[in-house]
């Protein structure tokens, strides 16, 4: 999935960054609604995320200039701290697809996110699966396999195994597997560490060689043996 964030917050494009980027999505950003207007009418993107404080141009602008002058259909989800009822009716009318009310949870972002893909017609996005060496996964049907051997996981393992195949070879921090299994209500007990081994049982001690590595003070990644590190 490619998305195209348009915000000018420093501190939330950092955390948007180090939420998505693991999950294997592609992002480009812009830090006004100007710059937001240039990508998105020089790139092709699966979703955008536009907020809409934004200087020069704001994101009801920008979102009403997507629409009618560069004609895209990319769904656009909205993010703003106001709640208002005339606020929300403003940012549809405007030509948004969704719309998200600042402080938000990262993972019912993402979730709304893959929701507007697979509403216009993106299913590929998410249909066709993961692959990574002789591990597959299917997320919607949650069919796991490593060489062609089924795998039967709880839902907090097929949670993990989702976000680590999307990111894999790349590391995944212990905060953004926790984000995704538990929200924000993150358990004070090391219960990740827990899952972790239930996941290896499951996908390593079968097979001849390990694929999920821990990073020791940082968090998990999966790795064929050939891999660096």
């Amino acid at each position: 999935m490619r998305i195209l964030i348009v915000e000018d917050n420093p501190d939330i494009l950092a955390n948007l960054y180090g939420f998505l980027e693991p999950k294997g999505y592609t992002v480009d950003s812009a830090r006004n609604g100007y710059g937001g207007l240039a990508l998105a009418s020089e790139n092709k993107y699966d979703v955008i995320i536009l907020d809409v404080m934004l200087p020069g141009l704001n994101g009801l602008e920008l979102c009403h200039k997507l629409r009618s002058e560069l004609r895209t259909p990319t769904p656009v989800l909205m993010l703003t701290a106001r709640d208002s009822l005339p606020d929300k009716v403003a940012g549809f009318e405007s030509g948004a697809d969704d719309y998200l009310i600042k402080p938000y949870s990262l993972v019912e972002l993402d979730v709304r996110l893959r929701a507007l893909v697979r509403r216009a017609g993106g299913q590929h996005v998410i249909g066709r699966g993961l692959r990574f060496g002789g591990l597959t996964f299917d997320p919607e049907l949650q069919d796991a396999a490593r060489d062609g051997v089924k795998i039967v996981l709880t839902k907090t393992g097929y949670v993990l195994l989702r976000c680590l195949m999307a990111a894999a070879p790349r590391i995944v921090p212990r905060e953004v597997l926790e984000e995704a299994v538990w929200g924000e209500n993150r358990p004070e007990s090391d219960a990740l560490r827990t899952h972790i081994h239930a996941l290896r049982q499951a996908i390593d001690k079968p097979f001849p060689f390990a694929m999920v590595h821990t990073v020791p003070g940082v968090g998990y990644r999966l790795a064929l043996p050939d891999a660096p590190g």
